[in-house]
């Protein structure tokens, strides 16, 4: 890079125009939009699995937060105390539900570097 005391400092002679920075702006908003789909996907591809109740019950869902499967042992199963079964499937769904959003929250942020761009709306 040059220096001239008329125009101050020179890229040679080469202007970049608005419209060229905003096109290679859009362009990597379209490919960071791409890599984000793609990351959604693997992470929505993926089953996130959780027990409690020391295995009693297990709970697994998809990566897009659908319920796969429930597996209840016989032993966890008590008539008399049914809302105890109740509480531990609630608890193994959303233990597996909490697992699928760290992935994806995760996938997101490799994209993103950790940027927020909730306003974006990508």
């Amino acid at each position: 890079m040059g220096y001239s005391a008329r125009r101050g400092f020179s890229n040679g002679g080469m202007k970049v125009t608005g419209a060229q920075r905003q096109a290679e702006m859009q362009q990597k908003i379209v490919q960071m939009q791409e890599a984000m789909a793609a990351a959604q996907e693997a992470v929505e591809a993926q089953t996130f699995s959780a027990s409690v109740g020391g295995g009693a019950v297990e709970a697994k869902v998809s990566g897009k937060k659908e319920v796969v499967s429930i597996a209840i042992k016989p032993e966890a199963v008590d008539p008399e105390d049914v809302e105890m079964l109740q509480d531990l499937v609630v608890s193994a769904v959303n233990e597996a539900l909490r697992q699928a959003d760290e992935a994806m929250e995760a996938g997101m942020n490799g994209v993103t570097g950790g940027l927020n761009l909730g306003g974006f709306e990508l």
